[in-house]
């Protein structure tokens, strides 16, 4: 049962066209692999296969995960972080639901170090997130598909 005193999403890559470009990639490979067979080894043969099994597998498994409750703002991008990485509420200035650029602010999705001083971001999909300025000026941005329900949530803890 969700605890209604704290509020948490979990992300996952569920774009279409990427789960499109990966399959691709991997129908390629496979295609290679029936007709080039006897033009590589069988440790070429394996790392070509491997290699985009992996990335597959990898992007199965990624998640963003986010929690906020009183003592402040948690987030972990899974599997690169496994503990959560925590913001308390004595560290933060400011913080609010905002529309920002993914590729415009910071050149794409996942952990991402912003650009032109917009700070480091943790995102999946989407172009809502969770605006966190921090006292020492550091800006972080999270993700959210929830932005609706994190906006309520943060005016019912009177964060905004």
């Amino acid at each position: 049962m969700e605890n209604k005193f704290e509020f948490t999403e979990k992300q996952r890559f569920t774009q279409w066209w990427l789960w499109l470009l990966l399959s691709a990639v991997m129908i390629y490979t496979i295609y290679n692999f029936i007709e080039d067979r006897q033009y590589f080894s069988t440790l070429e043969l394996v790392i070509s296969f491997l290699i985009p099994t992996l990335v597959i597998i990898l992007f199965f498994v990624i998640r963003l995960e986010t929690k906020i409750d009183a003592q402040g703002i948690y987030v972990r991008f899974f599997p690169f972080q496994i503990t959560f990485r925590h913001y308390p509420w004595r560290n933060i200035t400011k913080v609010y639901v905002r529309k920002y650029s993914p590729l415009g602010e910071y050149g794409g999705w996942g952990i991402r170090l912003g650009l032109f001083g917009t700070g480091k971001a943790y995102n999946i999909k989407g172009n809502q997130g969770l605006q966190i300025i921090l006292n020492d000026e550091k800006k972080i941005l999270i993700g959210t598909q929830k932005q609706n329900e994190l906006k309520l949530y943060l005016e019912n803890l009177k964060k905004v």
